[in-house]
């Protein structure tokens, strides 16, 4: 009797890990084009736009054999911060590593067109290494290729009550001769 209960036991533990796992956007080479060589394409230095809101610099570059692109926000500053985006499937993934010390995963499902430019929405997935000092963690940020060549990144974060916060704009241009 026992060793009939035994293969139904592993198929509802199986079937159980299916449904908790999230949905992730199907893979192909268009959608990776589509989402992930666009962010590919800002390598280089970049520094503040005329409209820059918070001005900073941010350095993008190409890694793991074309895979990742590693952004580097406030780069040589006390204040410097990582970004990682690489794709998931067909899904776009961004880690913030936060000089506050956690690393919210934010996930870009598509990329649209708008009268701006190309726009991702990257949408919380999960943070790792929140702490109770913390007073908060980044929950989305979109992320807008403009057509005259910049770029405007619009963060949000999570306050230590869960309320998210209004955004911190970011717009960049590219640094001349890179």
């Amino acid at each position: 009797m026992t060793r009939a209960l035994i293969p139904a036991l592993l198929a509802a533990l199986a079937l159980a890990a299916c449904s908790s796992t999230p949905k992730r956007t199907p893979a192909s080479a268009d959608r990776d084009t589509e989402m992930f060589a666009r962010i590919a394409a800002l390598e280089g230095e970049w520094e503040p736009a005329a409209d820059a809101g918070m001005p900073y610099t941010a350095v993008f570059a190409v890694s793991s054999a074309g895979s990742v692109v590693r952004e580097i926000m406030f780069p040589g500053s006390p204040h410097e911060m990582t970004n990682l985006y690489h794709m998931d499937g067909g899904d776009l993934v961004l880690t913030h590593y936060c000089a506050a010390g956690n690393q919210p995963r934010m996930i870009a499902r598509e990329v649209r067109e708008t009268a701006e430019g190309t726009v991702y929405e990257f949408d919380f997935d999960s943070v790792s290494n929140l702490r109770p000092e913390h007073d908060h963690y980044m929950g989305n940020m979109t992320l807008t290729l403009r057509r005259d060549g910049t770029i405007r990144q619009d963060w949000r974060s999570y306050d230590r009550n869960g309320k998210l916060t209004e955004p911190t704009a970011f717009a960049l241009r590219r640094k001349s001769g890179t």
